[in-house]
């Protein structure tokens, strides 16, 4: 431990656990990392400016990426798997992604399918990212059809959490990561809103090795860490990611709390709670003008998690939990009483320690 904190998270998983490294400076010690696996070269998928990228300390070459869903593809994992040919990339080397969820998704998918399974390793460069999407081993890419619809698990051989990137983000990318630390909220985490950043970062990491550990292929205990995300999927192909994953989340968010009150799962108070939390972050709670609740519900039915008609992952007051087969007029219901609001109006008022 040096004069700067880190927060160190071990994701227990046998012969594939990992450690998240959270703090300041958390990039530079890559090279320790690289050297810890033994590998010979590296590709780095990275998404930002080569002063961000830092010297994994053997040979590598890197591979510019473009943080967005529009990229994240089937056609952009094949682009990085016929790199990581070209440079002669084997199972005994690395892949290091660095940049926000959709790079990490995408380099982490093409990982796992190059050579049936090549290491890698994650620099999270967003909130959402060092939050949610670099740990855990989930990488997918989009359909038309809808959100990461094709992917697998593949968990990363280290995650570098380096809060010295989320200076760089603009102000409503930084907050737009506060959707997936609200949602802790009601999954598990406590009240976080007084923390500050790293520990908020720290927390909500905590408690997804925790779920992951536990669930790692989504049997069951992990569909938790869903809060939110079923509307929020289908918010974001709604308004073609005007929404994003953060933001759509969020709102996804304060409606299960609706929809928990509805189906009489929690009480007034509580559903109230969902809004404030929300809020407090500065992450919008009402839905998109101009998006038809029937366009949602269908969206909805395409979720993963829905097996038996539409499925939510909500709170009872006493923990959360998948209710399947969820009837659609309370779901139509819910969403006709929620505000609404033009995706263009979106502003970020809140507190979020921004």
């Amino acid at each position: 431990m040096t004069t700067q904190q880190y927060w160190r998270i071990d994701v227990p998983l046998a012969e594939r656990s990992y450690q998240v490294v959270i703090g300041s400076g958390v990039r530079h010690t890559l090279a320790d990392v690289v050297a810890g696996l033994g590998v010979r070269r590296v590709v780095v998928v990275s998404a930002r400016p080569a002063e961000w990228v830092p010297d994994p300390g053997v040979p590598f070459v890197v591979e510019p990426a473009r943080d967005g869903e529009p990229d994240k593809t089937l056609a952009s994992v094949e682009r990085l798997c016929r790199r990581f040919a070209a440079f002669g990339l084997t199972r005994a080397d690395a892949v290091v992604a660095v940049g926000g969820g959709s790079t990490t998704d995408m380099a982490g998918l093409a990982a796992a399918l190059y050579h049936r399974g090549t290491p890698v390793v994650h620099l999270p460069t967003t909130l959402l990212a060092q939050v949610d999407a670099s740990v855990g081993g989930k990488t997918a890419v989009n359909l038309p059809d809808g959100k990461n619809l094709v992917g697998t698990y593949w968990q990363p051989a280290a995650v570098l959490c380096d809060t010295d990137y989320l200076s760089t983000l603009p102000r409503r990318e930084l907050i737009g990561g506060y959707g997936e630390i609200a949602r802790c909220h009601f999954i598990g985490a406590g009240d976080l809103r007084e923390l500050e950043l790293g520990e908020q970062i720290a927390a909500s990491v905590r408690l997804k090795a925790s779920v992951v550990s536990r669930d790692e292929r989504d049997s069951g205990l992990r569909h938790t860490l869903n809060y939110g995300h079923t509307l929020g999927h289908a918010l974001e192909r709604a308004t073609d990611f005007a929404l994003s994953h953060g933001e759509a989340v969020a709102v996804g968010t304060v409606f299960a709390g609706q929809l928990a009150g509805a189906l009489g799962r929690i009480g007034a108070a509580r559903v109230a709670e969902h809004t404030t939390v929300v809020r407090h972050y500065g992450l919008p709670t009402a839905l998109p003008s101009g998006v038809a609740a029937h366009e949602l519900i269908s969206l909805m039915r395409r979720d993963k998690k829905a097996e038996n008609g539409l499925t939510f992952v909500l709170d009872s007051g006493k923990g959360v939990g998948l209710v399947p087969d969820v009837p659609e007029e309370v779901v139509a219901a819910t969403l006709a009483a929620m505000p609404r609001q033009s995706p263009a109006d979106i502003t970020h008022e809140g507190d979020a320690h921004a």
